[in-house]
């Protein structure tokens, strides 16, 4: 990669929200009509990569996916990043949701600082917010609960014994993003360490997008009515007192779709595409 350039340009990291494209701040929209290059996740609605972004610029598809499909690693990312600003262009790199919850950005602005390349951090909607949001559920809730957490258990490792009963005994609402592939076994290791019996949980699909569906209960009830289920990615659980007011506010039906609002990632083709 060549580094020896007469002109930097400037990286925007921006977060595009969790699915509705009204959700999109207008900071990054008008970013995006700027932009040379957009250098996007999957987890982005394909009408704001239609509608608001610069009909001149170059899009690079970059999509992940856990455990599933194909993968840009990382380090080409950040490479795509760095190539395109020392060639003087205005880069957005875009992610769903906000640009700081379960993303990758320390990597990139440690190859951006690297590389003294000026760039800012716009945030966007977080799944969680959106999630709740448009199930009906208000994620703290006068004596239902006071604070809220955002975790994640994609992998069996990533929380320990002790951390499974402060879990199980906390009032805050607990917010898992990326664990739908494991969710059978995150209410397992909640119910053996005696979380309480008022407890609900509230699995989402496709949050904020017309595919959402909400498949909620309480936690004890979860095995026997929803156990073995496989979810459409993004999925996004919600756990706490307050998901039993979703059956009272809830304001959208489920689609009752399996259909993806955002394609996975395919594994035949080089998951760099350019539009």
């Amino acid at each position: 990669m060549n580094k020896i350039k007469q002109h930097k340009g400037k990286v925007i990291l921006a977060g595009a929200g969790p699915g509705d494209p009204e959700l999109l701040t207008l900071k990054v929209m008008r970013y995006l009509q700027k932009a040379d290059v957009v250098i996007t996740d999957r987890l982005v609605s394909t009408v704001i990569l239609d509608e608001f972004v610069n009909k001149e610029a170059q899009v690079l598809h970059v999509g992940k996916q856990c455990r599933k499909g194909a993968s840009t690693p990382q380090s080409t990312i950040n490479e795509l990043i760095v190539d395109y600003a020392l060639q003087g262009k205005l880069v957005v790199r875009l992610k769903g949701g906000d640009v700081s919850i379960f993303s990758n950005v320390l990597d990139e602005l440690q190859v951006l600082v690297e590389n003294k390349i000026d760039y800012e951090i716009v945030p966007g909607v977080t799944a969680a917010l959106g999630a709740a949001a448009y199930a009906g559920i208000p994620l703290t809730a006068r004596d239902h609960s006071t604070a809220v957490r955002f975790l994640t258990y994609y992998k069996m490792d990533v929380i320990d014994d002790n951390v499974w009963k402060d879990l199980a005994s906390t009032n805050d609402t607990l917010v898992f993003y990326m664990s739908s592939d494991t969710n059978d076994l995150l209410v397992k290791k909640l119910i053996e360490s005696k979380i309480a019996t008022d407890k609900h949980i509230a699995v989402i699909e496709q949050a904020t997008t017309p595919l959402q569906n909400v498949y909620s209960c309480n936690v004890y009830e979860y095995a026997e009515k929803f156990g073995n289920s496989s979810y459409v990615s993004p999925t996004l659980i919600i756990i706490g007192k307050v998901v039993v007011l979703h059956q009272q506010f809830k304001w959208i039906e489920n689609s009752n779709s399996n259909e993806n609002y955002f394609q996975p990632v395919a594994k035949s083709k080089d998951a760099l595409s350019r539009a």
